[in-house]
């Protein structure tokens, strides 16, 4: 288990969207769980290459993990548009043409894995979009495009300054400067920032590792957006900053057996299901009614927990965890927060062993947070930009979703003070008021008061 108490200077990971509430999620197709098994059944290299594939076709945002989800699904469809029942399968017919358009727009655009001897980076290059190559004064290397409306850079630095302070000058705001961020993602190891000006689009990636600080960074003009954003996902999506082994050969042209209706395996039932809990007593941890329901077994970390009480109408339940002890909790806002005011979640992210404590940046909606929550988020604690513990996210997406490997933003229900009040009452405890100054902290600085109070749930099915 990984949790904040084994995350010194837990980096902070951050994503903003500047688009609307999103609806509520779609009922889930009928088709989805069947191409799920069909999907899964493939190799993993050729799971991999049909995503590559329709990264090209301009059907898939999103990196190819050989994972099948409600985006490669909804892009399967996407591709198949007039040609079949949109079912999220590829017959043999439609795999083949899916790989000969693919290869056409990849051969159109010269694109290769090369290996830069400057940086030692690893990185696709469309050659014949960029035919310009430069050496750069830093001692990165630049591709650029005969007009000049796009350019590559890759960078390599010993490291010197810290990545959490190169990605904050990244962000921040220049009133001289018409630029908006359209994402931003902070983790341990690497950022990524991607945005707007008045005419062009920018995406930038900076990993860090023993070697130092290597990464690249794409600039282009908005009149060629239209074709080059599925570009800059395959560049993305080949990057290497310190790479191992040989460069990867390049996909095949559709000759892997399809995806065809029949073929699958049986699907593993799921034996877990994950959430998060806040320590608000002793031996007492406060979660989502939806992590713990219906469960033959509860944990909190390592420990044997046991349901003590749950409310239906707050979707709130409170937990047994004996031997777990006390931590010092946070303080509860009393007021209720403004719509659009900022806000940070602290969780976990991941499965079993791999789960990892994560700090989410979001902000307040009416009963509820918008964040870049994923599967077993639910039962997250939720922070005013004053370390403010304001509520407990209810519920969260039961299903894994990435927009070019990075988490979307949704609308997620959060139960506020008054009903944790409430239910916290019901097992004769209480949080306190939140006390100190009304002042601004940084993620790191709510994580480092509060963090050891978030802990990981698991119910076995």
């Amino acid at each position: 288990m990984i949790s904040f108490r084994s995350l010194p200077g837990l980096a902070a990971v951050l994503f903003l969207c500047h688009g609307p509430v999103l609806a509520q999620p779609r009922p889930a197709d009928p088709h989805l769980a069947e191409a799920t098994r069909a999907f899964e059944a493939l190799p993993e290299g050729e799971r991999k290459a049909i995503q590559a594939d329709l990264i090209w076709t301009g059907h898939l945002n999103s990196a190819a993990t050989g994972n099948f989800g409600p985006l490669t699904f909804r892009a399967v469809n996407g591709f198949k548009a007039g040609r079949g029942e949109p079912d999220g399968q590829l017959s043999q017919a439609e795999r083949q043409e899916l790989a000969r358009l693919a290869r056409t727009a990849r051969e159109a655009s010269g694109f290769a894995v090369v290996t830069d001897e400057r940086t030692g980076v690893r990185i696709g290059i469309p050659q014949k979009l960029l035919p310009k190559r430069e050496a750069l004064p830093t001692g990165g290397s630049r591709w650029q495009s005969a007009d000049g409306k796009i350019t590559l850079d890759v960078s390599a630095a010993p490291a010197g300054e810290p990545l959490q302070a190169l990605f904050e000058r990244q962000i921040t705001v220049n009133p001289n400067v018409q630029r908006r961020i359209t994402y931003k993602l902070l983790q341990p190891n690497f950022f990524v920032v991607a945005g707007e000006t008045p005419g062009g689009k920018f995406f930038r990636r900076q990993a860090s590792g023993p070697s130092g600080l290597r990464g690249f960074s794409v600039g282009y003009d908005k009149a060629v957006s239209g074709t080059f954003d599925k570009v800059v996902t395959a560049i993305a999506d080949s990057f290497e900053p310190f790479p191992t082994g040989p460069a990867p050969a390049a996909p095949s042209a559709g000759a892997a057996v399809a995806a065809v209706a029949g073929s699958a395996m049986p699907a593993l039932a799921a034996t877990e299901r994950f959430g998060v809990g806040l320590v608000v007593g002793r031996d007492l941890v406060l979660t989502a009614q939806v992590s713990v329901e219906a469960c033959k077994g509860l944990k909190v970390g390592a420990r044997p927990a046991k349901l003590r009480l749950q409310d239906q109408a707050s979707r709130l339940a409170l937990l047994d965890v004996p031997g777990l002890g006390a931590q010092p909790g946070p303080g509860l806002r009393d007021e209720a927060p403004a719509i659009g005011e900022a806000a940070v979640v602290l969780g976990f992210d991941g499965n079993g062993a791999t789960r990892a404590g994560v700090a989410l940046a979001g902000e307040f909606r009416a009963g509820a947070v918008f964040a870049p929550l994923q599967p077993g988020g639910a039962g997250s604690a939720v922070f005013d930009r004053q370390g403010r513990l304001v509520g407990v996210i209810t519920a969260g997406p039961s299903e894994k979703s990435l927009v070019a490997g990075v988490a979307p933003q949704g609308s997620h229900a959060m139960a506020g003070a008054t009903a944790l009040q409430a239910l916290l009452a019901r097992a004769e405890a209480k949080l306190s008021a939140a006390g100190g100054e009304n002042v601004d902290r940084s993620t790191g600085a709510i994580v480092e008061a509060a963090g050891k109070a978030i802990v990981p749930v698991a119910c076995a099915l």
